[in-house]
């Protein structure tokens, strides 16, 4: 596939311009996630879903690969290698399915930058992102209202029994609207559709909410912007029930880094928009005791000593492996938590599984992505610069081997996109002026 440099401009000449890339694939991605849910293809075919982009990406040639590429490709290449350290065949399909996340993360992110650079209307890029944010709400809501809610999907009755009863692929195929311990009297009750476990709703709860911001900006007027609008405190109620520590910390962190940069500069319209967005949230917490029933979750759980007893085992391991890690994560009688060690983190995942090379790689493109998104002068672009951040304080404590790591390079080329429109259109034009050259 041949590809280009970020910022290199076209050839001249007649017929030089390849064909530009259509929209319909990232909306059926990103913009039908409540019907792969409902089917169960949510995780099964998202990398299916990543394979028609790259398809007509190589059909297309000559790509412009966002700022950071060159990064995670290496970051791929040490996963990659990492395989040759598993311990049992069984690992090989979870291994195959989180490097195929890997991959699809990335071809969304050459996809997305493509489009946003070729293209002047710079709302109808965003556009897959607003139906997932509405999608997200209107299912965080099913998780509120029927939180016991549990249905066999398509996917999950057409895989072979053995496969469909595997513990990890059944969370990945079985319809639930919540996640809840079905033993406890007294059980809580935390959203979680479209995704298996609660912890990734609130993550890309996070990651999206300043894209939602970021595109009223961009909106300015219309009846879209309204619903978005709406949306925006309507979206309190699932969020805060999931009760998702670290998602509050990441926004937390996101917003501070977005206000302290809006006081630098002088940014008084971004500055009332951060003031906004946390009147609202501010108002919410009177009407949902968000903090006390976190509280009195961690009273009852053994969480904290789990994670820190995983995390200490990740340490102690990985001195002997620390090149390439394990593979993946592994089983042991030796922590008190149930789950594996490599897991309750991506640090902790990448660290383990693949080494501490592939996780220097895989912090850095993030580090990379804020640098590069930073230098956003408008509004929206600021907002969109808040994700890199989110993400970096989210990797301790959640896993992001699934569809929101697409997500976060879906956002991240935009705003490397945008931000070169800006720097090239120069000071007082919109953004969306026309197009940087593909």
């Amino acid at each position: 596939m041949p590809v280009v440099a970020a910022g290199s401009p076209a050839p001249t000449g007649a017929g030089s311009a390849p064909p530009r890339l259509p929209l319909w694939p990232l909306a059926l991605m990103f913009g039908l996630v409540p019907v792969w849910w409902l089917t169960g293809a949510f995780y099964l075919g998202w990398p299916l879903l990543g394979a028609v982009l790259l398809t007509l990406l190589v059909t297309r040639g000559r790509v412009p690969l966002p700022p950071g590429a060159g990064i995670w490709l290496l970051f791929l290449a040490l996963v990659a290698l990492s395989v040759t350290q598993l311990q049992s065949a069984a690992s090989v399909l979870t291994f195959a399915l989180r490097l195929a996340f890997y991959l699809t993360a990335l071809v969304v992110g050459c996809y997305v930058y493509a489009v946003a650079r070729e293209r002047a209307d710079q709302v109808v890029v965003l556009m897959p992102l607003a139906a997932f944010w509405l999608g997200l709400v209107v299912l965080g809501w099913l998780g509120v209202l029927v939180p016991r809610f549990e249905m066999t999907t398509l996917v999950e009755a057409l895989l072979p029994g053995g496969l469909a009863r595997t513990p990890f692929i059944r969370d990945m195929v079985h319809l639930n609207t919540a996640e809840f311990n079905p033993r406890s009297l007294t059980p809580i009750y935390r959203p979680a559709a479209p995704y298996a476990y609660t912890n990734n709703f609130g993550s890309a709860y996070a990651m999206t909410l300043p894209c939602i911001v970021a595109l009223t900006a961009l909106l300015r007027r219309g009846l879209l912007r309204w619903v978005l609008l709406v949306s925006l405190p309507l979206s309190l109620a699932p969020a805060f029930l999931t009760l998702n520590r670290a998602m509050l910390l990441s926004l937390g962190v996101g917003l501070l880094v977005l206000g302290i940069r809006a006081s630098l500069r002088g940014n008084l319209r971004v500055a009332a928009s951060i003031v906004g967005v946390a009147v609202v949230g501010a108002v919410a917490t009177l009407f949902i005791p968000v903090f006390d029933l976190i509280g009195d979750r961690v009273e009852r759980s053994d969480t904290n000593t789990d994670r820190f007893s995983l995390y200490q085992e990740v340490l102690r391991r990985i001195a002997d492996s620390p090149w390439l890690g394990y593979g993946a994560p592994v089983n042991v009688d030796t922590v008190s938590a149930d789950a594996p060690i490599g897991t309750q983190g991506q640090l902790w995942m990448v660290l383990f599984s693949h080494g501490v090379p592939a996780l220097l790689c895989f912090l850095a493109w993030f580090v990379v992505a804020y640098l590069g998104c930073s230098r956003a002068v408008s509004a929206a672009g600021q907002w969109l610069a808040v994700v890199p951040v989110v993400c970096l304080v989210q990797v301790p404590f959640y896993g992001m081997a699934n569809q929101n790591l697409a997500l976060a390079f879906f956002v991240v080329s935009f705003a490397m996109a945008l931000t070169e429109r800006e720097r090239a259109a120069g000071p007082g034009r919109l953004p969306n002026a026309p197009a940087v050259p593909a």
